[in-house]
């Protein structure tokens, strides 16, 4: 049996006594200190897992004037460190965060997919739920894994949407491209890392943290269906387009969408730092 969304801590357990071609991926994050993730990599982790960090492996080189703070490696950039990690076609991947899919885990989700790998889901409740699970931990030098020479990428575009077409779905109703940040955020409140404040004019809110329970797990697939289709309306699924700050946790509400049975949603990867680049595309608060 493949997981494709999520994965509990009991089930990746097993896995890991069965499963010949698992591969799991710490995604720890902090945007105020990303060398933190590094750290609590070294210091405990789940046993063989293997770094996958936000600001090396999970983006690409920032392109000044013209991409967002987090763009994404090439196909073949991300190609090559797929196979470095040891994934094959046949491989089972878990991707975990500190922040319970709030941050790199479901963006490496999304890339996984991007790159036409199905079999990949996020720890649900991530790194807090393995240890309140009271699950083992290794920590020290992690394991080298043997390279792969037999995975190749087949590209899935329509996963993304890009700028163009985000500046086209933002004016028709209802509304298809939605911000994931919170509403602080969406309305050009609180913390900023980007010099312009608010959201793209047009755009619905669709906070990222509504898709989770209290413990830091995802709501119920029924309780996520009904969450969005009181936000999507009449749209079909695939025709909706969700961004944040730099495109990396907007991928939350992606994955909370297939949790639900609505398939096809997609991500605008450049998000807000790449739309306010250009003075001419409209803004709001």
């Amino acid at each position: 049996m493949s997981h494709r969304t999520i994965i509990s801590p009991s089930e990746l357990n097993d896995l890991m006594r069965s499963h010949p071609d698992l591969v799991v991926l710490d995604a720890r994050f902090n945007l105020d200190d990303e060398s933190w993730g590094d750290r609590a990599f070294a210091e405990s982790r789940i046993p063989g897992a293997l770094r996958a960090d936000l600001a090396r492996e999970l983006a690409g080189p920032i392109i000044e004037g013209r991409t967002g703070r987090r763009p994404f490696p090439s196909p073949e950039e991300f190609e090559a460190t797929v196979r470095v990690w040891g994934i094959t076609p046949q491989s089972q991947v878990v991707v975990y965060d500190a922040d319970r899919g709030l941050m790199a885990a479901s963006r490496a989700w999304v890339m996984l997919r991007w790159l036409g790998h199905d079999d990949v889901a996020v720890l649900d409740g991530g790194w807090p739920a393995w240890i309140s699970a009271g699950l083992d931990l290794e920590s020290g030098d992690p394991r080298t894994p043997a390279a792969s020479d037999s995975f190749t990428a087949h590209l899935r575009p329509a996963l993304l949407a890009e700028v163009d077409e985000v500046d086209i779905a933002r004016t028709e109703l209802p509304t298809r491209v939605f911000d994931s940040r919170g509403a602080e955020g969406y309305h050009g409140q609180g913390k900023y890392y980007d010099p312009v404040r608010g959201h793209i004019k047009g755009a619905g809110l669709a906070d990222r943290a509504e898709t989770m329970n209290s413990d830091g797990t995802f709501r119920s697939p029924e309780e996520l269906r009904a969450h969005y289709s009181s936000l999507i309306g009449t749209n079909d699924s695939s025709d909706v387009i969700f961004y944040c700050g730099s495109g990396v946790t907007a991928a939350q509400n992606v994955l909370a969408m297939e949790i639900a049975g609505l398939s096809g949603a997609r991500m605008y990867v450049g998000s807000w730092s790449e739309w306010i680049l250009d003075p001419a595309r409209e803004v709001e608060t």
